[in-house]
């Protein structure tokens, strides 16, 4: 009898989310919402990578490495090195202990003087487009479920980049008034991208971090971004707040996340939450999307 020819398997190609992180103003939880929703992740056997974009090497330094160990987006950023070849894993010999399924391209203090160096180096081409091609060399490895891009506060080229490249962005703030300028302010910043740079990129959301409930200005804060996103259906904030803790600080001292220092950590499992908040509306927002209107400005 002869063999039934064996059906034509068809390989899906791997795809990877670009997700821009940040505010703009510093201490609002950015960085730490990158690394531990990265760790969170990690935790559901998905894969992502941390493109540190700050000067102030705010992730490379919250996994305990120290900024001048190593190449990383700066010289990514110049097209003088492989973006694959540059990501840093676990690495038992170097010292390096990063969460599972975490990989991170590092920062260091050259990034205060990128934009002077791209622009010699790129008179005829616009400069601020410097992630495109690293970006698409890292879909294109197929290594990473996503990519989170850890923005500095501030609108200089490694920020403008990432506006430019990445499909969602995550607004972080903390209990604080001038988070919620910063958020104002990233938000214009997200109208003026989408308008003119990057048509595609969309909210996913605002992460609050730091909250203590029983105080005054935490349920002040929550209000008014309950508030001013509730126009935006899913993409407005997310539901799990991060809660206050010593330990989450305590755990960057040592390199680490919570994750690893305290995996059933009321925090931890917040991150955990977070994470699959975060894939839902990944899955969401594959579905026809709705109109929505656009988030209010702050009084």
């Amino acid at each position: 009898m002869a063999r039934k020819p064996a059906e034509k398997q068809t390989k899906t190609k791997p795809t990877t989310t670009v997700i821009a992180v940040g505010n703009q103003k510093g201490g609002v939880g950015k960085t730490t919402t990158a690394v531990n929703l990265a760790a969170a992740l990690g935790t559901m056997g998905k894969r992502s990578l941390i493109i540190d974009l700050d000067a102030n090497c705010g992730a490379t330094r919250s996994f305990g490495i120290p900024p001048e160990s190593y190449l990383g987006s700066f010289e990514v950023m110049l097209g003088e090195e492989d973006p694959v070849s540059v990501a840093i894993e676990t690495d038992a010999e170097e010292g390096i202990e990063l969460p599972e399924g975490v990989a991170l391209i590092t920062a260091n203090r050259n990034l205060e003087i990128v934009d002077s160096e791209l622009i010699k180096k790129h008179r005829l081409v616009d400069y601020r487009d410097c992630l495109r091609k690293p970006i698409e060399t890292l879909r294109a490895s197929g290594r990473w479920d996503y990519i989170f891009l850890d923005t500095a506060p501030n609108i200089h080229t490694p920020t403008a980049a990432a506006y430019r490249v990445a499909e969602w962005f995550i607004l972080t703030a903390t209990p604080d008034r001038l988070a919620i300028d910063g958020l104002n302010d990233a938000m214009s910043d997200i109208d003026t991208v989408r308008r003119y740079n990057n048509p595609d990129l969309k909210l996913l959301g605002v992460v609050l971090s730091r909250v203590s409930r029983n105080t005054k200005l935490a349920g002040e804060v929550i209000n008014w971004v309950e508030e001013a996103f509730k126009d935006a259906g899913i993409y407005g904030d997310f539901r799990i707040r991060i809660s206050s803790t010593t330990e989450v600080p305590k755990a960057q001292r040592d390199g680490l996340t919570i994750l690893q220092t305290r995996p059933s950590h009321k925090v931890a499992l917040e991150y955990k939450k977070l994470a699959r908040e975060f894939l839902k509306r990944l899955r969401q927002s594959e579905q026809p999307a709705k109109k929505s209107s656009k988030p209010k400005q702050a009084a």
